[in-house]
């Protein structure tokens, strides 16, 4: 074992590394709070203060999954795809299975420029989380509860705020609402079975009002859906304590990009679109189709096609 992967194990560092995130964190939600001032002055001042912040304090999670455990994120995409990737404004519909699927996404968004602007539709309860919760509110992230009769208003408000948003936003949604499980897999394919809907072997049963109102609210801003399918090589399942300890992981992530314009305007035909995006999407396993050209997100440099 040598000295690098010797320290990678050692409790004294992994405190180093967290005490590093913490003070640094607090610092920056303080310098933050002093940003507030800038709001009613100039509003795209405040708001790229605040992404270059959130990027100096995000950067430090995606160190450790590039440079302390060298995990290398592969994308797989098609050529055209790429040309848009940090050039305009998306959502992104991810698939929860994994820890750390906000790092590898978190990865890619670094990589194209977009960090400090990456966006998520997060629930209430992380509000309150120091660090993270308290730099999610000044990127004016949307917070909901999961109870759309109480939502519905906060969160049509939070995105129609983001329509003058001076940097690119990535908008990550996660669809299936949460991580997936064997159980909660099987208790949702027997919601789909009492709704008539085809049967998902790998994903559970998309929420779709999130993605419909964000559809229709960010309508004239975003300029396409992408479709995420992210998957780890070896049938691993990786954790952020994994990470910690310096395991390397190699993560697959295929993407598809449709244009805001083949999304249905009417709510349920759009409602329809989603499900049958999540009917279609790839399953896990290493994406090989050698029709599609590959970037790797891992130490050094910047992507490079393959």
């Amino acid at each position: 074992m040598g000295l690098l992967a010797f320290l990678k194990t050692q409790f004294v560092v992994h405190l180093l590394i967290g005490f590093v995130f913490v003070v640094s964190g607090l610092i920056i939600n303080s310098i933050q709070l002093c940003t507030l001032v800038l709001w009613p002055v100039n509003k795209q001042l405040y708001r790229r203060l605040n992404c270059r912040l959130a990027y100096s304090l995000w950067s430090q999670l995606v160190m450790l999954l590039e440079w302390w455990s060298c995990t290398e994120c592969t994308l797989f995409t098609d050529q055209a795809t790429v040309g848009h990737f940090g050039k305009e404004h998306v959502v992104i519909i991810l698939n929860h299975n994994f820890e750390i699927d906000f790092l590898c996404g978190w990865t890619m968004c670094e990589r194209f420029g977009v960090l400090g602007s990456s966006k998520v539709l997060a629930k209430r309860e992380l509000l309150y989380v120091p660090l993270i919760g308290w730099t999610w509110y000044f990127l004016e992230i949307v917070f909901c509860k999961r109870k759309w009769e109480e939502d519905r208003d906060a969160v049509i408000k939070g995105l129609r705020r983001l329509a003058d948003y001076p940097e690119y936003v990535w908008f990550l949604l996660y669809c299936e609402g949460t991580r997936f499980t064997e159980k909660k897999h099987r208790v949702s394919m027997e919601v789909a079975a009492s709704k008539g809907l085809p049967v998902l072997k790998y994903h559970l049963l998309p929420r779709t009002k999130g993605f419909t109102t964000a559809v229709q609210c960010l309508r004239g801003t975003v300029a396409a859906v992408y479709d995420v399918t992210l998957n780890f090589r070896g049938n691993k399942n990786p954790s952020l304590l994994g990470i910690l300890y310096g395991k390397k992981y190699e993560a697959d992530m295929c993407v598809r990009r449709f244009p805001l314009e083949e999304i249905p305007l009417d709510e349920k035909e759009a409602a329809q679109w989603l499900h049958k995006l999540y009917q279609e999407k790839v399953t896990p396993g290493p994406f090989e189709d050698p029709a599609l050209p590959h970037w790797s997100a891992g130490p050094p440099g910047s992507p490079q096609a393959s």
